[in-house]
């Protein structure tokens, strides 16, 4: 059986939801697990999952009502034990400090840009499977 990683994607847009899902395909790299996407519209179905475990990676929207991106990684980095690693939609490239402040592992911006994208979140994936061995 293929090892799999899970990848939470936040957003109350369904458009940007999509949007992520074609951006990661079934993997991001050759070198990383298979993606399995698992979205959440709100806030509290975010706490919910990862509350559940066995998230990998989070892909949070900057710019979700009615908590955006940056609030609710900001919130999960604090509150959730062992949070996965965090990539960030921002909405501007001079947003990148706000994704710092944050805590965010990494930052892109929306719309989402295939390539750069695939790369951030193989890269958060790499990274997520070197502290787990």
């Amino acid at each position: 059986m293929q090892p799999t990683a899970t990848v939470l994607v936040y957003s109350d847009d369904s458009t940007t939801r999509e949007q992520v899902r074609l951006a990661t395909g079934r993997r991001p790299a050759p070198d990383v697990p298979v993606v399995e996407i698992l979205e959440c519209a709100t806030p509290a179905a975010v706490i919910k999952e990862l509350d559940r475990g066995g998230i990998d990676v989070c892909v949070l929207d900057g710019e979700a009502v009615p908590m955006g991106g940056m609030g609710m990684c900001r919130q999960i980095k604090d509150e959730i034990f062992n949070c996965p690693p965090v990539l960030l939609l921002i909405g501007r490239p001079q947003d990148a400090w706000l994704a710092t402040w944050s805590r965010a592992d990494a930052a892109v911006t929306h719309p989402v840009d295939p390539v750069e994208f695939a790369s951030a979140l193989a890269s958060l994936l790499r990274r997520k499977n070197l502290q787990s061995v």
